[in-house]
């Protein structure tokens, strides 16, 4: 994961507001150079050949690489990211749930439809439901623009070389947008499957969008992001009959990894899976209108 490789430190900007803030991730010396000579000692490098085919650097403590350093140094980098993020997230998570507002975090790899089924969800909810989204690029505020297109109150966060929302800048985002009591809080994070599974923003639930154009083996190469997620949204069926696409061998390669995942098949063209997928919305945001008011 990222929490390795200092991204985007420093180049985190929230709409409206030049924002940066200091980070004390203990990033010095990660890109040291240094000598590299072969073999590397055991706490340098763990990987093993994948039957002469490839190799796996995924093995050690902390199921990844980074070169110069030691699988300890990088568990500890980890726990002290997200240590602080963790807090982060339970400040939202608090904020959200004393004002009766149901946020969830929407992932996926970059072209999986996502934004398009954010504004047709927001079209479908005009006038029933108060929406406020947030968006997650690294640069431009393109989706942002199409969400306010719609009427919706939004705000982008540009995190620059960053591939990930973090529940500091969501935070800060939450503070600028100001959405309404008893609203839903749509946060587009950034694209990639990789990263944002192991962000906590204080979001009710991580709902993973997967394109049929992608491949119905993402669930298995990407197993984290598919573990973290309550929701599986497999978008854009409407291709279906021009693809070579396993619906329900893409399900089990989900449900694989989380066996209770739900699964919606969605279709932002053709509509299909909408009233199945506002109704899931609807059913949240009422318990979460009923937690704050209790």
């Amino acid at each position: 994961m990222c929490t390795v490789c200092g991204c985007g430190e420093g180049e985190t900007n929230i709409e409206g507001e030049g924002h940066s803030h200091p980070h004390e991730h203990a990033h010095g010396g990660l890109f040291h150079a240094h000598g590299h000579s072969h073999p590397h000692g055991s706490e340098h490098v763990q990987y093993r050949e994948h039957g002469g085919a490839g190799l796996h650097f995924g093995l050690g403590a902390a199921h990844a690489h980074a070169p110069g350093m030691s699988q300890s140094r990088m568990v500890q980098i980890e726990q002290d990211i997200l240590g602080k993020n963790n807090a982060y997230a339970a400040q939202n998570r608090t904020y959200l749930a004393t004002h009766g507002i149901f946020a969830i975090n929407l992932v996926s790899s970059p072209g999986s439809g996502k934004t398009t089924l954010l504004t047709r969800t927001i079209e479908r909810l005009q006038g029933k439901i108060p929406v406020a989204v947030i968006e997650g690029d690294q640069q431009t505020s393109f989706d942002a623009d199409r969400i306010r297109a719609t009427g919706a109150p939004a705000i982008q966060i540009n995190t620059g070389k960053g591939c990930h929302l973090d529940a500091h800048m969501v935070g800060h985002a939450m503070e600028s947008l100001k959405p309404a009591d008893n609203s839903l809080l749509l946060i587009e994070n950034v694209g990639n499957l990789v990263c944002p599974a192991g962000f906590d923003l204080g979001e009710a639930h991580k709902v993973v969008i997967l394109s049929v154009t992608e491949g119905e083996d993402k669930p298995l190469k990407y197993p984290d992001m598919f573990h973290a997620a309550d929701l599986m949204l497999l978008n854009k069926v409407d291709l279906l009959p021009y693809l070579n696409f396993d619906v329900a061998q893409c399900v089990e390669y989900a449900r694989r990894v989380n066996p209770g995942i739900k699964v919606i098949l969605t279709s932002a063209t053709s509509g299909e899976g909408m009233d199945e997928w506002l109704a899931w919305l609807g059913a949240g945001l009422i318990n979460a209108r009923s937690v704050a008011s209790t």
